[in-house]
């Protein structure tokens, strides 16, 4: 019987060996092959020498995951990469889906990385110390009716709001009917954070309010995090007052 490979799910974070997990290094050092998108792969391309490096395009998730499996049936420990988290909005959902459909016998481990919303929460001070919610507003795997329900739900429920892929060339206005929602429940000078290529190259972090978020230039590669009740500026950053006794 031919010996199978091991699977890594690997969350490689921002992308810059700093900010990327000990244990998402070893993995991908243990790996025969390291498999992911184009853009990622070049991320980490710099500091993962010796190892055989294959890319596809967005869009090609499923296909992706299939020459991950074929790879592991064929002998090879092989490093599924995703962006952040491989967990939230990544490639562990449908990889895992994918062995149990074709080869449950397969060993996968799933090895976590700083996703974006962590990273934002860090440049930006402390808006995520409390309850929070993250929404992506991409409509491309979920129903446009869905996002908008979520949307009143966190803004009912006095949710911090993570907004993952807040606007693409094509996707121009969902942006900011997501903001006129979220008006209906905080008041316009609730605090915004705008983090744009958290911990990357070419970073930038904007403050600004509900009132004028939509103002300023957000693209995919921008996480945008609005206040609660509770969010404040203060000495210059954003925090959500749990309610600690000074």
């Amino acid at each position: 019987m031919t010996n199978t490979g091991k699977i890594y799910i690997v969350g490689t974070g921002p992308g810059s060996e700093e900010y990327i997990c000990p244990k998402a290094l070893a993995a991908m050092n243990q790996s025969d092959v390291i498999v992911g998108y184009k853009k990622y792969i070049e991320l980490i391309e710099p500091f993962i020498k010796g190892k055989e490096l294959v890319s596809s395009h967005m869009k090609k998730e499923v296909e992706r995951c299939q020459e991950v499996l074929d790879l592991a049936l064929s002998g090879k420990h092989v490093s599924l990469i995703s962006s952040g988290d491989p967990g939230i909005y990544g490639m562990s959902g449908i990889m895992l889906e994918v062995v149990a459909d074709k080869a449950p016998e397969i060993e996968v481990e799933v090895v976590p990385g700083v996703s974006a919303s962590i990273a934002a929460n860090a440049l930006l001070g402390a808006p995520l110390m409390n309850d929070f919610a993250v929404i992506s507003l991409s409509d491309l795997l979920t129903p446009w009716e869905l996002i908008v329900k979520r949307l009143h739900a966190a803004g009912s429920g006095d949710f911090v709001v993570n907004l993952y892929n807040p606007r693409s060339k094509k996707r121009i206005m969902h942006l900011n009917t997501a903001v006129e929602i979220l008006l209906q429940y905080q008041s316009p000078e609730t605090p915004v954070g705008i983090v744009k290529n958290a911990m990357r190259e070419n970073q930038e972090v904007t403050y600004t309010n509900l009132g004028e978020v939509l103002q300023h230039d957000i693209d995919m590669f921008t996480t945008v995090v609005i206040g609660n009740s509770f969010t404040q500026m203060i000495n210059g950053k954003m925090i959500t007052i749990r309610g600690y006794k000074k």
